[in-house]
């Protein structure tokens, strides 16, 4: 026995070199075994331990599994939860330090490893939502990093097949931990193209957001009016609001409750600035006179191939929102002469307008607009067949500030309109003639000779003669030239 004990104290004694050699036997066997039992533990505490952490199985469509970023880590994942338990087994350096620091220096980590930890949260801004949900499932260090709330500014969702909804809900209740039901940090929602977006989704991000700025959620169409009011309700400080081919949305206004709440002093208005409305077929005269009563602060609106608008819709929005700087009523075939003498009202506000196969449009209501519009830096008339080389030259002498001009399809501007233009638009940097037929080379050259900032020409299906073309590439170097002409290169 005597022997036994000798051999067994002598075998711990050299596992462990931080014991004194004075120290007894028994003494020395005790400490030994305390220091195994806590070894133990800790393994078992730390392999045990889990993450809790958005899968990007949410996140990313089904097909796209996300891959495993660290060889040994193992993850289990339950949809019946909100959250995604991620169990990793814990990285050597944590379990065994002791034994880490007998590796050779080459296997102690990845080079990645050294960098600090601001390095990581800047290369971190640059990555996706479901890439830095990925990151999250590396280590605990890369965990920590992930979910910094400056990297949660902007959450970008994008996928006809993604379970919005679902992946919504996870990252906002995960966002909302430090501070309960809310999140503070979150400024910015874009889930464009996103079709399975439903009313639930948006009301999530009512609930949890209310510093959200700018929402996107272009295409999703499965959204409603309701869903919408609760948004504009609860965050207050929105500002941008994309809801373009949203067939649902016919309006955008306060829920009924906030109405109510609201003083008279404090009216019934909401902050947006930015509205694009495109596609949104549903959308009438009564609609936007709802969206000018409580929008009235907007600057930039794009009503494209909103089909049901007509004149009068034009005139509520003129007398509520005097701030616009941008308009679009592209496709809008009801829009006539009368619209644009209510929108040239704007004066020099208008900066931006885009009028493009509004077929009811004829040379009168162009010369409202050259006439009270005069800052006008960007016109759109491609299709208006009633424009004439009589209105191209009200636009040439009032708005000397035009910078790009598209009248396309337009087979009554000839020659004679393209010299006004020349003569008076010195500033002009883009013009587009497509399919404009009365169009020759001498009013190319014209063109050509006088607007030496001409950066791009769009002449195709034109008949325009080889020397014209050339003619313009040496006098405007910089200008890129759109043609159907295969004898020119």
């Amino acid at each position: 026995m005597g022997a036994n004990n000798g051999k067994q104290s002598g075998s711990e004694g050299k596992g462990s070199s931080s014991i004194s050699s004075d120290l007894s036997s028994s003494t020395d066997q005790t400490s030994t075994k305390a220091l195994k039992n806590a070894a133990t533990s800790e393994d078992s505490d730390l392999s045990m331990r889990t993450v809790s952490t958005p899968s990007p199985a949410l996140i990313l469509p089904p097909h796209s599994s996300p891959g495993v970023l660290n060889g040994s880590s193992t993850s289990s994942s339950t949809f019946g939860t909100e959250t995604i338990a991620m169990v990793h087994t814990p990285p050597t350096s944590l379990t065994h330090p002791q034994r880490s620091l007998r590796q050779p220096r080459d296997q102690q980590g990845a080079p990645i490893d050294i960098l600090p930890d601001h390095a990581f949260l800047q290369i971190f801004t640059h990555l996706a939502t479901n890439q830095l949900c990925q990151c999250a499932r590396v280590c605990r260090r890369w965990y920590n990093l992930a979910w910094d709330p400056r990297l949660w500014r902007t959450i970008r969702l994008m996928g006809d097949v993604l379970h919005v909804d679902r992946a919504l809900r996870v990252l906002t209740r995960r966002l909302c931990q430090d501070t309960p039901n809310v999140c503070l940090t979150l400024e910015t929602v874009v889930v464009s193209g996103c079709r399975r977006l439903t009313d639930r989704g948006l009301y999530t991000v009512a609930q949890c957001c209310p510093e959200l700025r700018h929402l996107e959620m272009a295409g999703c169409y499965n959204v409603s009016n309701e869903a919408v009011f609760e948004v504009v309700s609860r965050c207050p400080n929105l500002e941008h609001l994309d809801v373009s081919g949203c067939s649902k949305v016919t309006c955008i206004s306060l829920t009924q409750d906030v109405s109510v709440k609201l003083s008279p002093l404090h009216g019934q208005q909401i902050s947006i600035r930015y509205l694009d409305m495109t596609d949104c077929f549903a959308l009438e005269d009564e609609g936007l006179h709802t969206i000018a009563a409580h929008c009235t602060q907007l600057t930039h609106l794009y009503l494209r191939r909103c089909v049901r608008l007509t004149d009068e819709g034009l005139r509520f929005l003129v007398i509520y929102c005097p701030s616009v700087r941008e308009l679009s009523v592209s496709d809008c075939r009801f829009i006539s002469d009368f619209g644009l003498r209510e929108i040239a009202k704007l004066e020099g506000r208008l900066r931006y307008l885009s009028i493009a196969h509004c077929g009811r449009i004829t040379d009168v209501g162009v010369r409202y607009i050259a006439k009270y519009c005069n800052r006008l830096r960007y016109l759109n008339a491609r299709g208006c067949e009633g424009l004439t080389d009589h209105g191209v030259e009200h636009l040439a002498k009032n708005c000397l500030k035009l910078k790009s001009l598209d009248i396309g399809k337009c087979p009554l501007v000839s020659d004679a309109g393209l010299e006004q233009l020349a003569l008076n638009s010195f500033n002009l940097k883009r013009l587009s003639l497509k399919s404009c037929e009365s169009i020759t080379g001498r009013g190319l050259q014209v063109v050509a000779a006088n607007c030496f900032d001409l950066q791009l020409l769009n002449v195709q299906d034109c008949d325009v003669p080889l020397e014209a073309l050339r003619f313009v590439k040496r006098h405007c170097k910089r200008c890129v030239i759109e043609h159907t002409n295969p004898a020119f290169f």
